[in-house]
C-alpha cells in the first residue's frame, strides 16, 4: 500500500519541510484545485474592468484580497470540512491518495471560514453577502445532519449556484461596480455550464459513493442520464451567452464562442456514447478533460465580453 507522505516529491518535501500533520492539514485544502477557482474567480475581475482596467491595475488590491479570501479561505476550508466528514480512501478530486486526517481538520476547516468571513467585511458589500451565502452552503452541503453533498438534486443545485455564479460574482463585487443585464446573463450562464461539469465530477467515485450510502445526483441519475443533462445544460449555457451576445453588442468576435462549445461536444458526445465500456480511470480522465473545456470557456469569455 502506497504511504501518502511519500507519494511524490513534492509530499516528501511538504512532510520534511513542515513539522507534525501540518502538509496534511494543506493537503487536505486541495491547493490542485485552486489554480482552477482562482481563475474562475478571477473572470468576474476582469468581465468588471476590461483588459484595459487590467493594465491598468484598477481595484487590483480588492481583487487580489477578493481572490485569496474566496480561494484559500472559503475554497479550502470548504474542501477541508468535507475531507472531515467524507472519510475518503480513496483518490478524491484535486487528492490522490489522500493522507489520514490530521486530528485538529475540523476546528483548521471552520478556523478558514470563519477568518474568511471576517476578512470579507473589507470588502464591498457584494462581496460580503456571496461569501455568507457560500459559507452557508459549504456547511448545508457537507456537515451532518444536513449534509446535502448526500442528498441527490440538492448537491447539484449547491455547486451550479456556488461555484458557477457566485464564484465569478463575487470578484465583479469585490470592485463595487453594479452589474449589469448583459454581463449578469453572462455570470448566470456559469450556473447551467457547471450544472453541466457537476455529475461530470461523481462518475469516476461510483463504487465509493455507493460504499458511503451517498445518494449523489449521478448515482441516482445513472451514468447515461447524467451524461444527456451535462450535454443539455451545457448548451443552455451557451445559449444564455449568445444571448449576453446581444444585449452587449460584441459584433463577431462573438462567434469564437464556438471554439469551446464544440471542446465541449468533443468531451461529452463520445463519452455518452462509450460510457458503459470506460473504467472509473477513464471516466476520471473525461472529467479533466471536461475542467480543460471549462478553462477554454473562461478565456473565451474575456475575450468576448471583457471590453
Amino acid at each position: 500500500m502506497t504511504d501518502a507522505r511519500t507519494l511524490s516529491a513534492w509530499r516528501r518535501w511538504g512532510y520534511r519541510v513542515l513539522p507534525g500533520d501540518v502538509y496534511s492539514y494543506i493537503l487536505h485544502m486541495r491547493p490542485a484545485e485552486w489554480p482552477i477557482m482562482a481563475g474562475h474567480t478571477l473572470l468576474g475581475y476582469v468581465l468588471a474592468v476590461g483588459v484595459a482596467g487590467v493594465m491598468r491595475g484598477e481595484h487590483i488590491g480588492s481583487a487580489l484580497l477578493a481572490l485569496v479570501i474566496w480561494v484559500v479561505f472559503l475554497n479550502g476550508g470548504t474542501l477541508a470540512i468535507n475531507s472531515v466528514f467524507d472519510k475518503d480512501e480513496g483518490d478524491i478530486g484535486y487528492l490522490n491518495s489522500p493522507p489520514a486526517l490530521p486530528r485538529y481538520l475540523l476546528h483548521f476547516s471552520w478556523g478558514l471560514l470563519v477568518v474568511g468571513q471576517a476578512l470579507a467585511l473589507l470588502l464591498p458589500v457584494g462581496f460580503r453577502v456571496a461569501y455568507a451565502i457560500c459559507f452557508v452552503l459549504s456547511i448545508l452541503y457537507s456537515v451532518p445532519p444536513f449534509r446535502f453533498k448526500a442528498v441527490a438534486g440538492v448537491d447539484w443545485v449547491i455547486n451550479m449556484w456556488g461555484f458557477g455564479t457566485l464564484t465569478p460574482y463575487a470578484a465583479w463585487a469585490g470592485t463595487g461596480r453594479p452589474l449589469d443585464i448583459g454581463h449578469g446573463l453572462v455570470l448566470l450562464a456559469f450556473c447551467p455550464l457547471f450544472a453541466g461539469l457537476y455529475p461530470l465530477t461523481q462518475l469516476y467515485q461510483f463504487d465509493e459513493d455507493r460504499r458511503r450510502g451517498d445518494r449523489t445526483l449521478a448515482l441516482i441519475l445513472g451514468m447515461r442520464a447524467s451524461l444527456v443533462v451535462a450535454t443539455l445544460s451545457t448548451l443552455l449555457a451557451f445559449g444564455l451567452l449568445a444571448w449576453a451576445m446581444l444585449l452587449l453588442n460584441v459584433a463577431a468576435k462573438g462567434f469564437t464562442l464556438l471554439v469551446p462549445l464544440v471542446l465541449w461536444l468533443v468531451v461529452l458526445l463520445p463519452w455518452l456514447l462509450d460510457y458503459a465500456t470506460w473504467s472509473p480511470k477513464q471516466h476520471q480522465r473525461g472529467m479533466y478533460r471536461a475542467l480543460a473545456a471549462w478553462a477554454v470557456t473562461d478565456l473565451t469569455v474575456l475575450f468576448v465580453f471583457a471590453s
